[in-house]
């Protein structure tokens, strides 16, 4: 297994159709919801747009992420949201 820090994980996004999707080199999950996922990747924030938006696997040891749904529109910026305090998962067993 190769050492690396997770911020130098390969990113890489695959979309089929607007449908279903993978992407890698995830760091930490914001939020999600069925008309947004907001993703920290190891190139910056990723937001992903769309209608019956589902995270289909997660996988935050590897930096991976399944996605299913209509995508309409992927945002990238160098920023980490101001309204959230922590990531998801930390809000959630925190």
């Amino acid at each position: 297994m190769e050492a690396f820090c997770m911020e130098e994980r390969l990113h890489r996004l695959t979309l089929s159709q607007r449908k279903e999707g993978t992407i890698t080199g995830v760091v930490d999950v914001f939020s999600f919801d069925e008309h947004e996922i907001l993703l920290k990747t190891s190139q910056g924030m990723l937001t992903v747009k769309g209608k019956e938006l589902h995270v289909s696997r997660l996988e935050l040891e590897k930096g991976e992420v399944d996605l299913e749904g209509q995508v309409d529109a992927l945002l990238y910026t160098g920023q980490e949201p101001k309204q959230k305090q922590g990531s998801l998962l930390s809000r959630l067993f925190g």
